[in-house]
């Protein structure tokens, strides 16, 4: 059967692999196949990109997705994320939507009756790079943590990039257009009109460097342009302060008495993270019986997905021991501030975190006060008592493990500032005579 030259015959295959073909009444043929694949090289992190590719004439060119995963984490045959990245689901359901507009794009071509090169079809169906925007970009980078169920970073950036639009007044800026100059008038409004401190004004820098940046490796603007680092503008965020309670702090507070029960189950939570290193309180929160066994935790970090596995000290299985009678399986949490979350709304944990974090440390300010604690006392200072009490007497590579830090410079920098010793020690050299 012979079609008409307007009416073309789509053949879309099912789940995430997709092989369209195009045949024409004068048997000429334009076929283009489209599969979800993993790039075999990986980022600094040891992580691999998702991305489509497309073939034509047995040319293919790649559309990155934005998203990395362990590469035991993909599967070759289904072409899908296993169910062993905590992700897994999200990301799926992602490539199958990115894959259904690459469809819609190819049949939108259609009408055109051309023979599109590989590289041709991504560029007529992906907006063409000219014409992307830092809007476009910040579009996509949303996005992208909504789909990694990374909502406390997409809270926080969502809120920076209503900046940059109450600033541009449009969403139409190009990347061509931010200079040193444009920045530099950008910090000033920022800190100028809407009263932001210098940390939370160049965070928003921080935010659109990304996004430049990710523009250059996808060459819509030229490296030539970049507005950042030395001789252009430079975000240098001011040296803070970071405080962390001592030994004789931390005995205070576990041989404090007379608290009630909220009051000590926030000490328990405060004190458990403090002996994990300084565990972040959304790790802590969701630690599972299932995670402990031969006196070990073995957990995924929330932040970035890594494995790790840790030995419990005997203060945090004696904390552990005291919520055993509430255990109701393995697969339960020790603490109950999730046990009530909707697991499968990253939302509702989010905001369930965040309304037990601000809660404890209402409690954990009460706690100091009554044990004669004069430093401010928050969830998160837990990782700094732990630097302050480790010191220089860890070496920064064992330290990096314990803070789990991907980067050993991270640690490095972190740790900076509890180390004292030498320079106290220099000081009394010089005037104790």
């Amino acid at each position: 059967m012979l079609y008409p030259k307007e009416q073309i015959i789509p053949y879309l295959a099912c789940a995430l692999k997709a092989d369209l073909t195009f045949v024409f009444k004068n048997k000429s043929v334009m076929s283009a196949s489209t599969k979800i694949v993993l790039r075999k090289k990986p980022n600094a992190k040891g992580m691999f990109p998702l991305a489509i590719r497309i073939t034509k004439n047995r040319r293919s060119t790649f559309k990155h997705i934005g998203h990395f995963i362990d590469l035991e984490d993909w599967d070759e045959k289904n072409l899908i994320v296993k169910k062993s990245n905590p992700y897994a689901d999200s990301l799926n359901n992602l490539l199958s939507s990115k894959l259904s507009e690459l469809r819609k794009g190819l049949m939108n071509l259609q009408s055109e009756n051309t023979d599109f090169s590989a590289n041709q079809i991504k560029r007529n169906i992906y907006k063409p790079s000219s014409s992307l925007t830092l809007y476009d970009y910040a579009k996509e980078h949303l996005e992208n943590l909504e789909a990694e169920k990374k909502i406390n970073r997409l809270t926080t950036d969502t809120a920076l990039t209503t900046y940059i639009w109450a600033f541009h007044k449009s969403k139409s800026l190009r990347f061509q257009d931010i200079n040193g100059r444009w920045l530099k008038k950008f910090k000033t409004y920022l800190i100028g009109k809407r009263e932001l401190t210098e940390t939370s004004a160049l965070n928003v820098m921080v935010l659109i460097r990304l996004l430049y940046n990710k523009a250059i490796n996808d060459k819509v603007v030229g490296k030539d342009l970049y507005p950042f680092g030395k001789g252009s503008f430079q975000i240098k965020f001011p040296q803070s302060i970071k405080v962390g309670l001592n030994k004789q702090e931390i005995l205070k507070l576990e041989s404090i008495e007379n608290l009630s029960e909220v009051q000590r189950h926030a000490l328990n939570v405060w004190l458990y993270s403090f002996y994990l290193a300084g565990m972040r309180v959304s790790d802590v929160l969701f630690t599972r019986w299932s995670m402990i066994y031969d006196e070990r935790l073995h957990y995924r970090m929330g932040k970035n997905s890594k494995l790790l596995s840790l030995k419990i000290p005997h203060k945090a299985l004696k904390i552990i021991s005291t919520y055993e009678q509430n255990k109701q399986g393995l697969d339960d949490f020790i603490f109950p501030e999730m046990k009530k979350a909707n697991l499968k709304n990253a939302k509702d944990v989010y905001n369930k975190t965040k309304v037990a974090a601000s809660k404890f440390n209402i409690h954990l300010k009460a706690i100091t006060e009554k044990a004669g604690i004069e430093k401010k006392v928050t969830m998160h200072i837990a990782r700094h008592t732990f630097g302050n009490i480790a010191g220089d007497s860890i070496h920064p590579l064992m330290l990096q493990k314990l803070y789990r830090h991907s980067d050993l410079k991270t640690t490095i920098n972190y740790q900076a500032n509890f180390i004292h010793k030498a320079a106290d020690d220099a000081l009394d050299s010089v005037i104790n005579f």
